[in-house]
């Protein structure tokens, strides 16, 4: 079977490429900075000098051209851009029918009625149909497909029309869900029909991701949980195995060791299994109350500060700047932003702006009212033609308006802070 990059060659040697007709659903967690694997998939098909049908409901084409800019540089001839939310959510207000009012440096395609499932399904495949074997595509938002047409029926239905008919036209096609705005019912039928099912979820500040489906491989390691990090962009996954041992059983490893223990010596003390204390240790068990007390006794520990550690790990209103961090991802013009909290209630976001870095528009699409607060560094920003020094402590509260141009001026790195 013909194989496909993904544009990371970590997660090609993990699942062993994908395959041509492949559809891939991505089930994502926020904060797990997803659209990595997605403008890497579009790179790599614009060097295999393919066609990419990017299909959005949930943003405005400006945003998503925003968004791609830097990338399209690399295959504008190749991009179609189908657009489901002017008429749709942006419900044809005139700040979002004037992108269509200017000369557009690429194709797109507007969707007159996207409520209407069947005008939306005969224009995407008039779309296939003009176009040779081998397109790829991209549905950033099955959720947001869901959103406009307000059922979860009439959204499987789609996708098991669709899915197959991709499939025949020997295409590759990804499908992006927020998994928390589905049900478990609508998830499972999904993987029945797809081909490939992959789950990235945040867990003790760390981005994990495993595949849920991958049809026609033989190995079973990508079924695992592994790690991964991004860097400037790049993707490096890595096993669980080769990381440090976290949690409840490597602290628990960590203080038998300190106090010179061999497993069967604790187990002998707390009246269990050498096997036992190395499943506890591998976190592959949880102890009762009464082993864990008998554990702590034995290796002379505090068991409030076991569970002090541990659970700060999990408190759901707790988010450390490290964590942060190792979601940063590249905006364009070497600026990168990084992920605090997004949810349907709230979503912040820090923005790092090197020394002399210049960026000709906002640094995000304008999704509603934002906050924008200067941590560090000294900024310009333009707004309707007006430039404003901001200094640390400085900060401005955008509604209808974006700002036109971002600017470090000073000699050293800044960071922003937006909440919207």
């Amino acid at each position: 079977m013909s194989k496909i990059s993904t544009g990371i060659k970590a997660f090609d040697g993990l699942i062993d490429s994908l395959y041509v007709g492949d559809n891939v659903v991505w089930e994502v967690d926020a904060g797990t900075a997803h659209d990595v694997f997605i403008l890497s998939f579009i790179r790599q098909s614009f060097e295999d000098s393919q066609k990419v049908i990017y299909v959005s409901f949930n943003r405005s084409p400006q945003s998503v051209l925003n968004d791609l800019d830097d990338l399209l540089d690399l295959g504008r001839e190749h991009f179609v851009l189908v657009d489901g939310f002017t008429a749709g959510k942006g419900k044809s207000d005139a700040t979002f029918l004037r992108f269509y009012d200017k000369p557009q440096s690429c194709t797109v395609v507007r969707i007159g009625n996207p409520r209407n499932i069947d005008e939306f399904t005969a224009t995407l495949n008039e779309i296939e149909d003009s176009l040779p074997p081998g397109a790829r595509y991209v549905f950033d938002s099955l959720t947001g497909m869901q959103d406009l047409w307000s059922d979860e029926n009439s959204t499987y239905q789609f996708f098991t029309y669709m899915c197959p008919r991709l499939y025949d036209l020997a295409t590759v096609a990804y499908w992006i869900l927020e998994k928390e705005a589905h049900s478990q019912k609508f998830k499972a039928n999904l993987r029945h029909i797809t081909q490939d099912v992959f789950d990235l979820y945040v867990r003790r500040d760390k981005l994990y991701i495993k595949a849920v489906k991958l049809s026609g491989r033989q190995d079973r390691e990508a079924f695992k949980p592994h790690i991964y990090t991004i860097s400037d962009g790049d993707i490096s996954i890595t096993s669980l195995k080769k990381e440090p041992s976290t949690g409840l059983g490597g602290r628990l490893k960590a203080l038998r060791i300190k106090a010179g223990m061999s497993q069967k010596e604790l187990a002998d003390k707390v009246d269990v299994t050498a096997s036992f204390i190395s499943q506890l240790e591998n976190n592959q068990i949880s102890p009762s109350l009464n082993s864990f007390m008998q554990i702590c006794r034995a290796l002379g520990a505090n068991p409030a500060q076991f569970l002090e550690e541990e659970g700060e790990r999990d408190l759901p209103w707790l988010f450390r700047r490290e964590s942060a961090v190792s979601t940063l991802t590249s905006l364009g013009e070497g600026i990168k932003g990084y992920t605090i909290v997004s949810d349907e209630r709230m979503s912040a976001r820090g923005v790092v702006l090197p020394a002399g870095a210049v960026l000709r528009r906002h640094f995000q699409p304008l999704k509603g009212p934002e906050f924008i607060y200067v941590v560090r560094g000294v900024v310009s920003v333009t707004v309707e033609g007006r430039t404003e020094i901001l200094y640390p402590g400085d900060s401005i509260y955008l509604k209808e308006v974006m700002p036109s141009q971002w600017k470090n001026e000073g000699g050293d790195e800044a960071e922003l802070l937006a909440v919207w």
